[in-house]
């Protein structure tokens, strides 16, 4: 497992300040309002260093959403998930994709599944698990659906996934602080995601 890499593509749950791209915006840090003050607190640092993996890219965004609409109706897609699509690292073996929260909390536009609008959360779903896909043939992607998102987001998450291939780990009781994971937190979605990621890793380390 000492040799399996990692790479994250998420929004501030998976940031802390110096870990991400230059350019990226961090929401964890040693100055927030949180507890979580050390990256070794973080639910990817806690997974990967639990389990013997590697880190072989973080492209995580404060504030990022899937689809090209943020806040206040503004065009996000600098920093959208599919923007960052192939920014992943040279060959990991697994991504991990967790996100979706910011399009609920935006009220970004939900769309129809078989759309084509990027603005709109389901086409930009399907369209960012296409392109990891075609990214990343060889990797196992997984996403991760955060808990307490609107019912339209995670439904759309949850039919595409199964449409696309993608595994998903579906998170359960979450703690928060300031509507972002505690240590407690982290801890929780670190050992939820191994605990549903680990027989398939297994599986696709057995068949290369």
């Amino acid at each position: 497992m000492a040799q399996v890499k990692v790479s994250i593509l998420g929004d501030s749950y998976s940031t802390f300040e110096n870990w991400i791209p230059e350019g990226n915006e961090p929401w964890y840090g040693p100055a927030i309002g949180n507890d979580v003050k050390q990256v070794e607190d973080t639910w990817w640092f806690r997974l990967i260093e639990d389990n013997g993996l590697q880190l072989e890219k973080n492209d995580s965004w404060s504030g990022a959403t899937i689809s090209y609409t943020g806040y206040g109706g503004e065009d996000y897609s600098p920093r959208s998930f599919i923007t960052r699509a192939d920014r992943l690292g040279d060959n990991p073996d697994i991504i991990f994709v967790f996100g979706g929260t910011n399009d609920a909390w935006a009220g970004a536009p939900i769309g129809e599944f078989n759309g084509t609008d990027l603005y709109s959360v389901r086409p930009a779903i399907r369209e960012l698990f296409r392109r990891l896909r075609a990214n990343y043939p060889d990797a196992l992607t997984v996403a991760i659906i955060n808990t307490e998102l609107t019912p339209q987001v995670e439904s759309s998450l949850l039919t595409i996934a199964a449409e696309e291939d993608v595994p998903v780990v579906r998170l359960t009781a979450i703690d928060k602080q300031s509507g972002h994971p505690s240590i407690h937190g982290m801890s929780q979605i670190a050992a939820q995601t191994w605990k549903a990621t680990a027989p398939l890793l297994y599986e696709k380390l057995r068949n290369r």
